[in-house]
């Protein structure tokens, strides 16, 4: 399973030499660093996926001795381990210039991350191949142009979350997004694979 993981990033190699000028223009642009840390997470996992949808790689994939909930293990853990080298790669670049970031940031651009992997993965084995990268990238946009009036809205029309979230403590905050993330992650990972156990190449 290991070898599928490494395989992304042998295939992306020429793709990954953007990595670094992509973050520096999020960086230079003062992005919010949650959101530097946010995009720096989807580059190649998603780019992963974008390349297979071209190459129609799932025909060779379920050619090679691996099963199918191996394949997709891969893709779900191969996505955790390339958010982590990411984030460690962006924390450096903002320590270079200087940009003040903290582990609030962190958390909140990897939880996003896990939250919007955990609902566009499953997506790639639903919808035909050719339409979902553009389709995926689309809803990030938007997401990212709405998502902080949608929470600006809910903080003024529904004070009670916001007096839940006030009054309750900051390890206490941590621990329950970190498990609804993880849940949300854990169950796409769980009908991805039942949807492609099933899927015919």
């Amino acid at each position: 399973m290991f070898n599928l993981i490494r395989r992304d990033v042998i295939l992306q190699k020429k793709l990954i030499l953007t990595f670094i000028p992509f973050i520096l223009f999020f960086i230079i642009m003062d992005s919010h660093p949650a959101l530097i840390f946010l995009v720096a997470s989807i580059f190649i996992p998603f780019n992963a996926y974008a390349y297979d949808e071209k190459a129609e790689v799932n025909i060779l994939l379920n050619s090679l001795p691996y099963t199918r909930s191996e394949i997709i293990a891969s893709r779900y853990l191969g996505a955790i381990i390339y958010m982590l080298l990411s984030i460690g790669v962006t924390s450096l670049a903002l320590f270079v210039f200087n940009r003040p970031f903290t582990m609030t940031d962190i958390s909140i651009g990897g939880g996003l991350f896990l939250m919007f992997a955990a609902f566009t993965f499953p997506l790639f084995y639903i919808f035909k191949q050719g339409s979902i990268t553009m389709i995926v990238i689309v809803s990030f946009l938007i997401l990212a142009a709405v998502g902080p009036a949608f929470v600006r809205f809910l903080a003024t029309h529904l004070p009670a979350i916001t007096d839940f979230i006030v009054n309750s403590s900051t390890s206490f905050l941590y621990a329950g997004a970190t498990v609804v993330v993880l849940t949300l992650y854990a169950l796409s990972w769980g009908v991805t694979t039942f949807i492609y156990q099933r899927k015919a190449f």
